[in-house]
């Protein structure tokens, strides 16, 4: 991963704070302590809760090009004085690539916010999201 851009991205807050993966300090086992210490805490309450676990399939195979290029609006990438040559994909974005990965972050954060807006949690490990859901119980022993 490009340090450079990462160090920018963090610098800059352009990264959503529940996303753990590509990040200096935040890992798999950082997201599913996370998650783990919430829902123990509910349960410690004595509330319910539920977890759902997402898994997209050929998750970089599957950002649409539009939308990205709306979450960017004039960003592009420069080496130097070289740039490479245009070419026209209308989804995805380059697997094991430097740049794939954040190019999907940008993609999917506004899911934070859609699931933070229903009155769920989120958690997101690269292209694999928790969701989870806690409910007060009316029956408390």
């Amino acid at each position: 991963m490009n340090l450079t851009i990462i160090a920018y991205l963090e610098m800059s807050a352009l990264l959503p704070w529940l996303q753990s993966s590509y990040r200096t300090g935040r890992s798999s086992e950082t997201a599913v302590l996370k998650v783990l210490s919430d829902i123990l805490l509910c349960i410690d309450a004595g509330d319910l809760s539920v977890l759902v676990l997402l898994d997209l399939s050929a998750a970089f195979d599957t950002v649409d090009h539009h939308i990205l290029l709306q979450r960017l609006e004039r960003e592009f990438v420069q080496t130097g004085s070289s740039t490479s040559s245009p070419a026209l994909i209308l989804s995805g974005v380059p697997q094991g690539s430097v740049v794939g990965p954040i190019l999907f972050l940008f993609y999917t954060a506004d899911l934070l916010l859609l699931t933070e807006g229903h009155g769920l949690c989120p958690h997101l490990y690269a292209d694999d999201t928790q969701v989870y859901g806690l409910c007060h119980s009316f029956i408390h022993s």
